[in-house]
């Protein structure tokens, strides 16, 4: 019920030249719940039409379970598919849509009926066959979608922004019910996505792409606190980013970002001169008043009150800015704007980036 993805140099070239997919490698193993993550336009997408089949790579091979299916027709790739906009067939009942892909398989009544349900069963859609999409909610035409993906059997099910039409609350909710359903299953999943937090939630591993190539492949905890390069960086999450010099300082050495601001560093890195570090808002610890041991002084600027903990934005010296998330512990208000802080964090927490 799984398989091994493998796109070796694949790239994607359309008329006029343009590049959407620039000679990716990339393995997703069985099982893997694996999404592409990236902004609109950097070839997430196009991606994934190249391994369901309705895009045909420029170069490169792909292969699914070892066999080489770069040029293998669409229908006869084994795969399930899942749009952002369902698909679904309205003047067809739920029952019907489900049992449309066993139908062209030309699979026995029996034998249909009974994996139909199944299927609606593993989404909770019992009780549902008779109506139409027309009479459902999103949620409930996104499980009927995913039936009839499901139902066909496949080894690797493709999702293509699956959960964008649904409000917040609906969508966290088949985000649960999607990764559970996936590893009940067992089948090798891949999911286009352009939110963070969605990837972030669900995924075994992440590739982020941008501009058709892969900055980072990773598990999300690696993505998240060790970004590779600074489009990481700044695409996963709020961060705080600053580009300065390598100075000696004591012992070790430091970035300087200018002359009022000189940041610790965790380690020599391989580079000099000038580099990038990036630094999670939830990383750095925030104290009302002056603390001689801390990094730096700062002055509230704004704060941004979210339930669960609250966003500063410190003005620093040298005429930079720093996010700060501190929790909230109900011990009163937020800080106010002018207040005077000290700002500290552990210098391992700085990640040093490549460019």
């Amino acid at each position: 019920m799984s398989a091994r993805i493998e796109l070796s140099a694949v790239s994607k070239s359309y008329d006029g030249g343009a590049r959407a997919v620039d000679a990716i490698d990339m393995t997703i193993e069985p099982g893997e719940f694996f999404s592409l993550l990236g902004p609109s336009g950097c070839g997430k997408t196009t991606t994934l039409r190249m391994i369901a089949g309705f895009e045909t790579p420029t170069d490169g091979v792909i292969r699914v379970g070892g066999a080489d299916i770069t040029r293998v027709p669409a229908h006869k790739r084994d795969m399930g598919m899942v749009f952002q906009n369902y698909a679904l067939f309205p003047h067809r009942t739920v029952r019907e849509n489900v049992a449309f892909g066993l139908r062209m398989r030309g699979m026995a009544r029996a034998a249909i009926a009974r994996k139909v349900d199944e299927a609606l069963a593993m989404v909770a859609l019992t009780g549902f066959e008779d109506r139409r999409p027309g009479q459902l909610s999103g949620g409930q035409q996104q499980r009927v979608a995913l039936a009839r993906a499901i139902v066909i059997q496949p080894r690797v099910l493709l999702c293509d922004e699956p959960l964008g039409a649904l409000d917040k609350k609906l969508r966290q909710s088949m985000q649960f019910e999607l990764k559970q359903l996936q590893k009940t299953l067992g089948v090798t999943l891949v999911f286009v996505t352009h939110d963070q937090e969605e990837a972030l939630a669900m995924s075994d591993r992440i590739a982020v792409l941008n501009g058709g190539k892969v900055e980072q492949v990773g598990t999300p905890v690696e993505i998240y606190d060790r970004p590779a390069t600074r489009f990481v960086a700044d695409f996963i999450g709020d961060t705080n980013l600053f580009r300065g010099e390598i100075v000696p300082a004591g012992a070790g050495v430091a970035l300087k970002v200018s002359p009022e601001l000189v940041l610790p560093l965790p380690a020599a890195p391989a580079a000099s001169g000038l580099v990038s570090v990036a630094l999670r808002p939830e990383k750095v610890r925030l104290a009302a008043g002056t603390d001689a041991n801390a990094i730096t002084p700062g002055t509230v600027e704004s704060a941004n009150f979210q339930g669960g903990h609250v966003l500063y934005r410190v003005a620093l010296p040298g005429n930079r800015h720093l996010l700060v998330q501190s929790r909230n512990d109900g011990s009163g208000a937020p800080l106010p704007a002018g207040a005077p802080v000290s700002l500290s964090w552990a210098p391992a927490d700085l990640v040093i980036l490549k460019d």
